[in-house]
């Protein structure tokens, strides 16, 4: 029988256990140690079956047992302390608190998944999994964060294989009223809601749930309300789920629903409305609509409340691939924002021009919502820095006229939450060396360069930790990989061999990660003999655990965990290689300690950034990887190993991979196995152990999401809060009808004439230090010099005369305009560096209240001819 209607039945707890509540719904606990040790003390057996979930354990204890812990001082003792604990962390100065005033007074935090915990399953990946961090770090510093995204009532897929091996997916139900939520209510009780306008007079409502994640508040939208038809109440139905109208709608919700929930929080709650509006990839772009829907309600024209909105604006771009982009066909955008859809009093042409691929290389039909959030946002970044080199050649077309390395698109490389991911067996050797107190704040708070404390800890008890970890994830490995079968349809007689699964004594290597084709899930398979003698080695085995989930809609990725699950099948080599289904944060918790060697080869340089590695070396687990996102950045050969490249220009697909996985399996065999069998007297890898103490000890304060935050605070939050109190309404409009003046005007704007005086004869050479007197005629046109910068720009030139490492020269104006209209400019320009050498000068737009010079997209370079005076000086 099923049931026809399900509700939730909540504990009522004795008055003693009262605050068990308070700290089961702030999310706090889930990279808090102390807190799940007092969970795990009410009920050691429900602890596990709830899997670390406070909220079901708390559903589930027997009332004689919380009577009994009511009695309990001890227990009362301990409850008391971690609440008071919780009440310190939420009201007491932090990072944030201590810096100089003009910060801004909140920030909205937007993004499409959140990995804040298992307990809280809205997320599918590194996207998720960062932009929870994000928000842990940003409570644990005391950034006045909001978080934005959107209740999926089925989540992202449970993963199970069938017998052959293909992968399934599997949508479990979640209850809101079950999971660490509340929803928001007005003041007599009902629930709030935000509503948007769809085409033929429906509407699309949605609840706001608040989830706790520290200090910072985290709405997230629900569309399954009753007044809603059936398809708006699945609009957030599930993660990722759906495409066409269905995407459209989920990014209307998320951006436009978004920020009128966060306006709907501030109401009730008095928290400071956010002066920074941060859109984490572009599935939240529609905010920046929103935002000037809103300001033109207050009077001003739509191009002085562009201004303003992107005034505030930061856009982070995770992707380094076109497909990796929503891009949705312009007429469904234009249906939705027409007169009878939303953003009523909005030109729909207008929106369009802000989403539509209108440049060179570019799809003029579709509407593309990265395009959107860089042309919303007056700062934008990459997540590593090759990451940004990449977004800056890949969006150069925003920009015409400008060298890629001009795109004003920034990088702020990912960090990762240390307290959610080191092991407490970690921490606990690092808070004997330093302190607990110590030891907690380096993690969340950062700021070393170095862990030098972490120096001087024995060769044994580092070798004694990683042994401890490695035997932790055999056992999982073994209790996962029994389960898994179990599903496959394996019974317990088939399964004794599991117990021999994996060794802990043998080095053991991790990857696990979604599953596109560009991460090459199967690399390792390019040779399977070769593969198989390095697991099978008798001196020098290794052991690979292996876990990953392809998009459901992505058969190609299916094929390639179906061939890693089928050679991993094979009798032969099942107790050296495992996959393991339905990769989340619960298992990842485990598996990143438990490894020796984290293994990740994508395509260079398809890999924004790549966290799960950071994860692994927070816990002394050595890199093996390709030179992409951060470990293109930060690799050294004192704690880690990288895979060659064969990134040759006529290389073929096939090629490079053999190429690649070549070179892995000799990295494996001849550098890797070695040193982490090559025991010294008393059975100690010493060079092993010391490239584990490297990992900790440099490698460690960089990848921390608190250094990450706090560079976001001070590179791109303070400077959007800047510039947003400078755009008052009179500034923006004067702005806007500025930026209008100068785009008609530009046409005419032109380099005439470009004269070197040099301070000795050059005939195509000159000595170091010396100097060129440039004079440079233009034409402004109907400009004015105060509109425009004209600057001279040298660097090194290839044997084609493009400038590289280039620095950039201001030339001054010289008295006032010639009798044809023609303005003179002049500067002296010095010659700093020998070898290849030539300069070029330009025109750009100029204004105090634009963030850079290639902001409006508009640069004027000399003629061929013109150009002429404006070659090599240096051979």
């Amino acid at each position: 029988m099923k049931a026809i209607r399900r509700f939730s039945v909540r504990p009522v707890l004795p008055e003693p256990l009262r605050p068990l509540s308070e700290l089961a719904r702030n999310l706090r606990w889930s990279w808090h140690p102390e807190t799940r040790e007092l969970f795990q003390a009410v009920d050691p057996e429900g602890w596990r079956a709830a899997a670390g979930d406070p909220m079901r354990l708390l559903g589930s204890v027997p009332a004689d047992r919380l009577a009994a812990l009511a009695d309990d001082r001890r227990f009362r003792r301990r409850l008391t302390a971690a609440a008071d604990d919780l009440q310190d962390y939420l009201t007491g100065r932090r990072w944030y608190q201590e810096q100089p005033e003009g910060l801004p007074a909140a920030i909205a935090y937007f993004s499409p998944e959140f990995g804040i915990t298992a307990a809280l399953p809205q997320y599918s990946g590194g996207l998720g999994i960062l932009a929870g961090d994000h928000l842990k770090s940003a409570s644990d510093l005391g950034v006045p964060l909001i978080g934005v995204g959107l209740l999926y009532r089925h989540g992202y897929f449970r993963q199970s294989l069938s017998r052959e091996g293909w992968q399934q997916e599997h949508y479990p139900l979640l209850d809101p009223n079950e999971l660490p939520l509340t929803m928001l209510r007005e003041p007599d009780g009902s629930a709030s809601r935000v509503s948007l306008a769809l085409p033929g007079g429906r509407s699309l409502r949605a609840h706001i749930w608040q989830a706790r994640v520290g200090r910072v508040p985290l709405l997230l939208l629900d569309s399954d309300v009753e007044e809603n038809g059936p398809g708006e109440r699945e609009v957030t139905d599930r993660l990722y789920g759906g495409g066409g109208e269905h995407r459209l709608l989920q990014e209307m919700l998320l951006g436009i629903g978004g920020v009128r929930a966060v306006r709907t929080y501030c109401r009730l709650t008095g928290h400071p409305e956010p002066e920074v509006f941060h859109t984490n990839e572009g599935h939240a772009g529609f905010l920046g609509l929103e935002r000037i829907r809103e300001l033109v309600t207050t009077g001003l024209d739509f191009d002085a409340a562009l201004e303003c909105a992107r005034a505030g604006a930061v856009f982070t771009t995770h992707t380094p691939v076109p497909a990796g982009i929503d891009r949705f066909d312009r007429e469904l955008v234009a249906r939705h924002f027409g007169p009878a859809g939303e953003l009523p009093g909005i030109d729909v042409e207008r929106v369009l021009e802000l989403g539509l691929e209108t440049y060179p290389g570019g799809e003029p039909g579709l509407f593309n919502m990265a395009v959107m959030g860089l042309r919303l946002a007056q700062r934008a970044n990459g997540v590593s820095t090759l990451h940004g080199q990449v977004s800056r050649q890949m969006f150069a077309g925003l920009w015409p006229g400008f060298d890629p390395e001009e795109v004003p698109i920034d990088s702020v490389t990912n960090g990762v939450h240390a307290p959610t991911w080191v092991a407490p067996e970690v921490l606990r050797l690092g808070a004997r060396r330093v302190g607990a107190g110590r030891a907690e704040d380096a993690l969340a708070v950062g700021g070393s360069q170095r862990w030098d404390a972490l120096a001087d800890i024995p060769d044994a008890d580092i070798w004694e930790l990683r042994r401890t970890l490695r035997e932790q994830l055999v056992e999982e490995v073994r209790e996962r990989l029994r389960a898994s079968w179990r599903e496959r349809g394996a019974g317990t007689a088939e399964l004794g061999w599991i117990d021999g699964v994996l060794d802990p004594g043998v080095l053991t290597i991790g990857f696990a990660r979604r599953v596109p084709s560009y991460k090459r899930l199967t690399l390792m398979l390019r040779d399977r003999d070769r593969l198989m003698e390095l697991l099978l080695h008798p001196e020098r085995p290794v052991q690979i655990v292996v876990a990953g989930k392809a998009h459901p809609a992505d058969d190609s990725g299916k094929r390639l965990v179906q061939e890693l699950v089928r050679f991993a099948d094979d009798p032969r080599v099942r107790r050296r290689l495992v996959f393991l289904p339905d990769y989340g944060m619960a298992m990842a918790q485990r598996l990143y300690p438990g490894c020796d060697v984290w293994l990740n080869n994508p395509l260079r340089p398809l890999e924004a950034c790549g966290t799960s590695g950071m994860k692994a070396a927070l816990n002394g687990c050595l890199n093996l990887s390709v030179l992409d996102g951060w470990w293109d950045e930060w690799y050294e050969p004192d704690f880690g190993w990288a895979i060659p490249t064969a990134d040759g220009a006529a290389m073929d697909e096939d090629r490079r991979d053999d190429l690649e996985a070549a070179a892995l399996y000799e990295l494996l065999e001849r550098r890797v196995a070695p040193r982490f069998y090559d025991r010294a007297q008393g059975g100690l890898p010493g060079r092993w152990i010391e490239m584990v103490r490297r990992t900790l000890t440099t490698l460690g304060p960089k990848v921390l999401a608190g250094r990450m935050v706090r560079e976001y605070v001070e590179r791109l939050y303070a400077p959007a809060a800047e510039a947003q109190r400078a755009l008052t309404p009179a500034a923006a409009s004067e702005l806007a009808a500025w930026k209008a003046r100068v785009r008609a005007g530009w046409p005419a704007v032109a380099v005439d004439h470009v004269e070197a005086v040099a301070d000795t004869a050059l005939n195509g050479t000159a000595t170091l230090g010396s100097t060129v007197s440039l004079r440079v005629s233009v034409t402004l046109g109907p400009l004015d010099p105060a509109d425009v910068e004209v600057q001279a720009v040298a660097g090194r030139v290839d044997p084609a005369d493009r400038l590289s490492k280039t620095a950039v020269f201001p030339l001054k104006p010289a008295g006032g305009p010639a009798l044809d209209g023609r303005r003179l400019y002049e500067g002296p320009l010095t010659l700093d560096r020998t070898g290849p050498f030539g300069y070029t000068v330009r025109i750009l737009p100029a204004h105090r209240l634009l963030s850079s010079g290639a902001e409006m997209g508009l640069v004027t370079l000399p003629s061929e001819a013109t150009g002429e005076a404006a070659g090599v000086l240096l051979r």
